[in-house]
């Protein structure tokens, strides 16, 4: 096989065919119960959101089932080969479950089967924090006044939390997950559900960003769908962060 640093980089090895995902969708999971919480602190300059369980276990809200239902519809309107017969997911509640909407919805208009297989990859969960876990930005300036400085110094890229991760770990784990996206999934659509970072960290490597191209992306959004499709031995971009099918 094919290193995935060698087929990313646009070469074959000298005797061996390139595997690839005929083509692959990303998408972040619905709008979560976390991410309305945190946009009203973040607006009003709150020290605490209103959320007790873990980062794991932070579920929907109502609008992002919506999104996810919507998505599903998006999927199941595909041309019938670009139809995902396979899905990679985060483990974490609110991808799990737009998953499994989004898998309802495809399914239930009989685009695909209802039996679809479901990959649980502990690679695709969130990026972790560390002692930054579930604090507000007003928080974090005032708890962790030096990490914050240090935090704006280096940049998101290269930031990592004490006890957290930075995007380029993040990256590390991607790159590991695209070997095996390789190797399991050659030839055939794959639909990957994960979270923002994950997403933007396969948008890095896949299309080769400097950093500066990297930090000038918007945020991904939630059950955006972007697209990268095999051509000549490797993922070439066909669509980043829509939000059409949302509408």
């Amino acid at each position: 096989m094919t290193e995935i640093s060698t087929i990313l980089n646009g070469h074959r090895g000298r005797s061996e065919e390139s595997r690839l995902p005929a083509l692959l969708i990303a998408t972040r999971h619905g709008e979560s119960t976390a991410n309305v919480e945190f946009r009203h602190a973040d607006a009003s300059g709150a020290l605490s959101v209103p959320i007790t369980s873990r980062d794991a276990d932070i579920p929907l809200s109502i609008r992002g089932q919506a999104q996810a239902q919507a998505l599903g519809r998006w999927w199941a309107a595909l041309p019938p080969a670009d139809r995902p017969r396979s899905v990679w997911s985060s483990p974490y509640l609110r991808t799990a479950e737009t998953t499994r909407i989004a898998l309802a919805q495809a399914s239930g208009l009989g685009a695909v089967p209802v039996n679809l297989p479901i990959r649980y990859d502990e690679r695709l969960r969130d990026r972790e924090l560390g002692i930054l876990e579930m604090l507000t930005k007003a928080a974090i300036e005032k708890e962790h006044p030096a990490e914050a400085v240090r935090r704006r110094r280096m940049g998101e890229l290269h930031y990592r939390p004490p006890g957290g991760e930075s995007w380029l770990d993040v990256a590390l784990r991607m790159r590991s997950l695209l070997r095996d996206l390789a190797e399991e999934e050659d030839g055939r659509p794959v639909l990957v559900v994960a979270h923002d970072c994950t997403v933007l960290m396969l948008r890095y490597i896949l299309d080769r960003l400097t950093e500066q191209q990297l930090l000038a992306l918007d945020a991904v959004r939630n059950c955006s769908a972007s697209l990268w499709r095999a051509d000549r031995g490797r993922l070439v971009p066909e669509g980043w962060n829509a939000t059409g099918h949302l509408d």
